[in-house]
């Protein structure tokens, strides 16, 4: 950067949250501004002051960058922030959107407008290395931010936001196709017999070497970690948008990046490792049934369960046979103080017709358990049938409810 400028960040998790470091170390001035209301900064070098109002975020600010997840955020947040921000500022969208959406925000009266959607994730942009597909009406209002932009990365001009947005969406379907062939890879190399760390050794000096070398422990190891570099979620969202844009179907739909995680934000190293169900529609009370774990709410076991449903397993040495209603009763409406630590994995799924089988594992702090589901299909719906457990044992007994 030729000179520290100021820069707002609104937005801050992790990209926004890894732009406005890497910016702050450059020794520009960096506000930044989170919709979730999160702690503060303090100011240190290398960091930056995060502030609890989006107006006085952007209050004499040159640059405006938006970190955000998705149009509708991207909307919201200039709306809040119309009139305040300086009009000689210029306001760069990193955000992945559609097209059309890209393109609405361009023309918005105010102050000049890039739109710059980022390839690259959160360690890319730690290392300065993510490229930006930047579109601007004006010519000077790319040049402005250039030498922000390049503090981050490298720039590649383009014409047009809606085309920054399309060439955003076709990328992130590419790491969604190779995602995928890892998965399918993985199955077959399970299939048989071959040791993990073997096919690994060979995929990685294939056409798919780039993503199992980054993801390689978390596929050989384990499950990846609370804090990913690219979300499963973010990823079922991009394809949707590009399904909707080009009218034509990706591949697989977007189910094999909605099933269940300890939260929306698990790592897509996650999305190689899972079973490839024959009936995608049969993750949908698996899936709700996540979300009952993560938020505390039995309303999301309700809809995971059939109302006969029992949920069994072995609790303080007794067996214990609850129905749902005595299972619901065990959660109050309110997440595990450690749930950001919490994964949930599925590891098997099997369709036979109108039943199916599934396993899931969940690490719950220093508890590991494993899930066997019975599902049935009535009415055109899955719904769970019956669930039994099995507690690992821990070096230290937990008493939550399971």
């Amino acid at each position: 950067m030729t000179a520290p400028q100021n820069i707002t960040v609104l937005g801050l998790g992790r990209m926004g949250t890894a732009i406005a470091t890497r910016l702050a170390a450059t020794g520009a001035d960096v506000t930044g501004w989170t919709r979730s209301g999160g702690p503060h900064e303090a100011r240190a070098p290398g960091r930056f002051a995060a502030v609890p109002e989006a107006k006085e975020a952007v209050a004499g600010a040159d640059v405006v960058l938006l970190a955000l997840f998705d149009a509708a955020a991207c909307r919201e947040v200039l709306d809040a922030v119309d009139g305040v921000v300086p009009a000689d500022a210029v306001i760069v969208n990193t955000a992945t959107i559609a097209p059309d959406e890209a393109a609405a925000l361009a023309r918005r009266p105010g102050p000049a407008y890039v739109h710059a959607p980022v390839l690259g994730s959160v360690p890319a942009v730690a290392a300065g290395a993510v490229t930006f597909l930047a579109a601007a009406e004006e010519p000077a209002a790319l040049d402005r931010v250039r030498p922000v932009l390049e503090a981050l990365g490298t720039v590649r001009p383009v014409d047009g936001a809606a085309t920054a947005a399309a060439l955003k969406l076709v990328a992130n379907h590419s790491l969604a196709g190779a995602v995928l062939a890892l998965r399918d890879a993985l199955h077959q190399a399970d299939a048989l017999g071959l040791p993990r760390d073997q096919a690994l050794d060979v995929l990685e000096r294939g056409q798919l070497g780039g993503l199992v070398s980054r993801k390689r422990r978390y596929l050989q190891d384990g499950p990846p970690p609370a804090t990913a570099e690219f979300t499963i979620g973010a990823l079922a969202k991009d394809l949707a948008l590009l399904a909707g844009a080009s009218r034509l179907p990706v591949r697989g739909g977007t189910a094999p990046f909605a099933t269940p995680t300890a939260a929306s934000d698990a790592d897509i190293a996650l999305a190689a490792t899972l079973p490839a169900a024959p009936d995608a529609a049969v993750l949908a009370p698996l899936r709700a049934y996540v979300r009952g774990h993560a938020t505390g709410d039995p309303r999301h076991f309700r809809e995971a369960f059939l109302p006969t449903a029992h949920i069994e397993g072995i609790r303080d040495s007794v067996f214990v046979s609850w129905p749902l209603d005595e299972y619901c009763a065990l959660f109050r409406g309110r997440p595990a103080p450690d749930e950001a630590t919490r994964v949930r994995r599925v590891d098997t799924v099997d369709v036979h017709g109108t039943v199916a089988t599934a396993t899931m594992t969940l690490l719950h702090g220093p508890d590991t358990f494993t899930d066997v589901f019975l599902l049935v299909r009535t009415g055109g719906t899955w719904r769970i049938a019956n669930k039994a457990y099995h507690r690992h044992p821990a070096p230290a007994a937990s008493s939550s409810a399971r």
